[in-house]
């Protein structure tokens, strides 16, 4: 087995319970991890043989731009997609944060993790 990680995906997004939230927008970063036999790709060398992490980052940009009032639907979202393109993945977590969150203090980030295992 084999992790794959991607870090720190940037994405100026409109998720919030407020309507405001909606209208404005947030600055959000996504991580996700996925484990998944790499024995082959490692071996060959060949981008058919491995999980595309392009099109990993292609399903997260897509979704993120898809608006929701909750980081969990949003969480929920992207790992229903991943596991509907890649049948290959494992496990799969899903950290999504929304930047400088207008909660009344200053809060660097607030984050929702969600993870699946076959």
């Amino acid at each position: 087995m084999g992790k794959i990680e991607i870090e720190g995906m940037f994405f100026y997004a409109w998720h919030g319970h407020f309507d405001v939230e909606q209208l404005v927008g947030n600055e959000f970063l996504v991580d996700v991890t996925l484990e998944t036999d790499c024995s082959l790709p490692a071996v060959t060398d060949k981008l058919d043989d491995a999980l595309n992490y392009q099109a990993v980052y292609d399903i997260v940009k897509r979704e993120m731009m898809v608006k929701s009032r909750l980081l969990e639907h949003v969480v929920n979202r992207i790992l229903d997609a991943l596991e509907a393109q890649f049948p290959m993945i494992q496990e799969a977590t899903v950290k999504v944060s929304k930047v400088n969150p207008a909660m009344g203090g200053q809060i660097q980030k607030v984050s929702v993790s969600m993870s699946r295992k076959k």
